[in-house]
């Protein structure tokens, strides 16, 4: 063993990214947050306009990024997106797979239509954007990092929100069974499960009467905000994950328990 000690460096210089549904909330911040610690990002969304701006906010900042139009429901629109952002920026290291929709709607109400478009996005998006950026990791030989967002929706019962947590459950499923299935390929796969976090998609919930009543059933009392995952992404995009893999990281401020 070692008495080396230092502390870690979240340097992500040197390291391509790509992150999907980047266009606004989670998705904008891990965006820039993978940015601002060196990495090159693959901003990746529907709203390509969205993207064009986020993009010359990151240049502003000294960062690399690209715009790619991405529909994560088609597997043609995934497998140009990979190939593009390894085209112009360069082998993919990190996948932040980000993108997801979520549509409040008590079970009777649920259509087929609409549990076909929460699952398409959520779980088949998720999956066939993970096989094409693990292929191109494992083509290599280099390995690589692949983070899932999930929910605490994975494992608890969100009122109004069954499909929803049913989607964000197989994506955690997803998460530890490509973790084991990858393990001899060094690809690490993890996931974060968020808990509510203010975004601009929620943002008129929480501060009405009705989301301040929520908020008041939490441990304690608060509603986090986006910079609360930075920690988290950083230590899972980076090398300082070598040893972890097929994990559920939890960040809730408890409101879970």
């Amino acid at each position: 063993m070692s008495d080396d000690i230092s502390l870690p460096s979240f340097d992500l210089t040197g390291k391509t990214a790509i992150v999907t549904g980047a266009t606004s909330g989670l998705g904008r911040r891990f965006a820039l947050v993978l940015a601002k610690a060196g990495a090159a990002v693959a901003i990746t969304g529907r709203r390509v306009d969205r993207l064009q701006t986020l993009k010359a906010e990151i240049e502003a900042l000294g960062g690399r990024a690209l715009a790619v139009a991405l529909d994560v429901t088609d597997p043609a629109s995934i497998k140009q997106c990979v190939e593009t952002t390894e085209r112009d920026l360069g082998p993919v290291d990190i996948l932040v797979n980000n993108a997801g929709m979520n549509v409040q709607a008590l079970p009777a109400e649920v259509t087929p239509e609409g549990f076909d478009t929460m699952f398409d996005t959520n779980v088949r998006g998720a999956f066939f954007m993970a096989q094409a950026v693990g292929l191109s990791m494992m083509a290599r030989g280099a390995g690589g990092r692949i983070i899932n967002i999930a929910s605490i929706g994975a494992f608890t019962q969100l009122p109004g929100l069954t499909i929803y947590c049913m989607t964000k459950a197989a994506v955690a499923m997803m998460t530890k069974s490509l973790a084991k299935e990858w393990a001899r390929k060094n690809i690490n796969v993890n996931a974060m499960c968020p808990g509510f976090i203010e975004t601009e998609l929620n943002s008129d919930w929480f501060q009405s009467e009705g989301g301040q009543r929520q908020i008041k059933t939490w441990p304690r009392r608060r509603l986090g905000v986006e910079s609360d995952l930075d920690g988290t992404l950083l230590l899972l995009a980076s090398d300082h994950s070598r040893f972890i893999t097929g994990s559920l990281f939890t960040a809730d401020d408890g409101q879970s328990l």
